[in-house]
């Protein structure tokens, strides 16, 4: 082709592109590309039935309710079991169940909506709303004040208290503030350290009704619930149908013991709330529907992006890895906002809570970028559903449905993929130049790129053309194969921070005989 069509080519590509770009998003959506996923994951659900079944009886749960959550709906929802073990009453799907501390994330959300609206920031000092907290004696005198972040991430400072939160459901508003008066012992100081602390979201309640100007439990349900249509979730158990309560109980010496229910109070925010596995699936389906990041309308309940902050890392809590026979298993992650967010060598990213306290334990887990979600709920003390919920997940990989959503390339990125493809083929500087952020050629000179593509394409047969589609990283890098003669080249591709974006980085090598464009694994054994 003559070097005058080269460049009026590119100069078209370009003008294209740059007109695309601005009329579409940034980033275009990630998106999901097998047409069977849906099919493949309902094959798994019999197998998971089986699961939760032999789970179940194993454990001697009394009774279970668990579902399956796909692109923001109920697949699939079952119950196992009796609600009430005097009565034999069976458990079903709309049997209500105390979910303990999966309500750290609904109280979080509320923080996040009074935040939104301009009531409050996270970094303000806890004790501008929680005057009581200005009194606190810190164990360091150059420990921060305890901001709302803070208490948000378990990073307050104050020592883990499993235990003993489960016994303070039922504390008024007046011994809170008492228990505050009294003194916090610290076991770190604020800011520095992740410890689980059930007292730093009691008064992460606090901080909702003195804000918002009405109860914790009364925001929730207006602000919340109702939008949501969750209409069997409450935080008194009195206030649930007893045809649908479902009775928590021990096991003692063999026996099933019941425990009385814990009444709603002052420390509801961190684990009072109860409910049901159709309403518990709304929850994990509107977490799950802040992904991807993309135009459209907004939840009426929080929006999407600031859904997206509650699920991400905000305090890291560590990671720990280990080696099974040829496998390795890594687990690492921290705590969002009310979520736990980890990462493990099969998913980048995972976001659960589970909930337990004396007769109940339940779990939610989902996986943002693959759209599916679980949710468990047990009517027996601390309900030991980690194992269940691994063979859930793995059965639905197994599946081969389990597959996270595509990222997809902006216009401007296969404008720049088209216009390096072409200078793989035949190297012009007019090109070239059109196309390169002002760092590349400095970074290596253009006639040392030129010749070291030269090398590879000859080294594999010359005639290279572009081989399938790009596989993008994101909306402004990507990788693509071109087949020559005897021989094929990856290339890659990454794009400045300028508008238009040119290209910033550009590899070019070798592909080894059955290689193939992808994700590079999460962790290799």
């Amino acid at each position: 082709m003559p070097t005058s069509s080269i460049v009026s080519t590119a100069v078209l590509l370009l003008a294209t592109a740059t007109a695309a770009f601005a009329q579409s998003s940034i980033a275009p959506p990630a998106r999901f590309t097998d047409p069977d996923r849906l099919a493949k994951i309902q094959r798994a659900i019999p197998a998971i039935d089986s699961t939760m079944r032999e789970f179940a009886s194993r454990a001697r749960v009394p009774g279970i309710a668990y579902g399956v959550i796909v692109d923001g709906a109920l697949l699939h929802v079952a119950a196992v079991g009796v609600r009430e073990v005097s009565s034999n009453a069976r458990v079903d799907t709309s049997s209500v169940f105390r979910i303990a501390s999966m309500t750290k994330s609904f109280t979080a959300l509320a923080i996040l909506q009074l935040r939104d609206a301009g009531k409050l920031s996270l970094d303000d000092p806890a004790e501008r709303y929680v005057p009581e907290l200005s009194a606190l004696r810190y164990a360091t005198s150059d420990a921060p004040r305890i901001t709302v972040r803070h208490l948000m991430t378990h990073s307050a400072g104050f020592p883990e208290d499993n235990p003993w939160g489960d016994q303070q459901l039922s504390a008024t508003d007046e011994q809170l503030s008492q228990m505050v008066r009294s003194g916090i012992p610290f076991s770190n100081a604020p800011g520095v350290a992740y410890e689980y602390s059930n007292f730093g979201f009691a008064l992460l309640g606090r901080i909702v009704a003195n804000v918002s100007g009405m109860p914790y439990a009364q925001y929730i349900q207006e602000r919340v619930l109702r939008p949501l249509r969750m209409t069997s979730t409450t935080m008194e158990a009195r206030d649930v149908p007893a045809s649908r309560l479902a009775h928590g109980y021990r096991l003692r010496d063999g026996a099933w013991l019941e425990e009385p229910p814990l009444p709603d109070g002052s420390f509801g925010a961190m684990g009072g709330m109860l409910t049901s596995a159709a309403d518990l699936s709304r929850w994990v389906a509107l977490m799950l529907d802040a992904w991807p990041a993309r135009d459209g309308a907004e939840s009426a309940v929080l929006r999407r992006s600031s859904l997206r902050e509650m699920q991400q890392i905000m305090r890291y809590s560590g990671a720990s890895a280990a080696r099974l026979s040829n496998d390795l298993f890594l687990n690492a992650g921290g705590y969002g906002y009310g979520l736990r967010v980890s990462q493990n060598c099969t998913f980048g990213q995972l976001v659960a809570h589970s909930g337990g306290l004396p007769g109940f334990g339940s779990q939610m887990r989902w996986l943002p970028d693959y759209g599916v979600g679980v949710i468990t709920l047990g009517n027996l003390t601390y309900t030991p559903w980690g194992g269940p919920m691994d063979a859930a997940f793995t059965l639905l990989a197994q599946s081969g449905g389990l597959t996270p959503r595509v990222p997809q390339p902006s216009p401007v990125l296969l404008a720049r993929q088209d216009q390096v493809s072409r200078l793989i083929q035949s190297w012009n500087t007019t090109l070239a130049d059109s196309m390169a952020a002002m760092n590349l050629f400095l970074d290596e000179p253009a006639d040392r790129r030129a010749a070291a593509i030269s090398r590879l394409r000859d080294a594999a047969g010359g005639s290279c053309r572009t081989d399938g589609a790009i596989v993008a990283e994101n909306a402004l890098r990507g990788q693509w194969r071109m087949q020559c003669a005897t021989g094929a080249l990856r290339v890659g591709i990454t794009l400045a921070p300028t508008e238009p974006a040119r290209v910033q980085q550009l590899t070019v090598s070798a592909m080894p005989a059955g290689a193939t464009i992808g994700a590079v694994p999460v962790c290799r054994p």
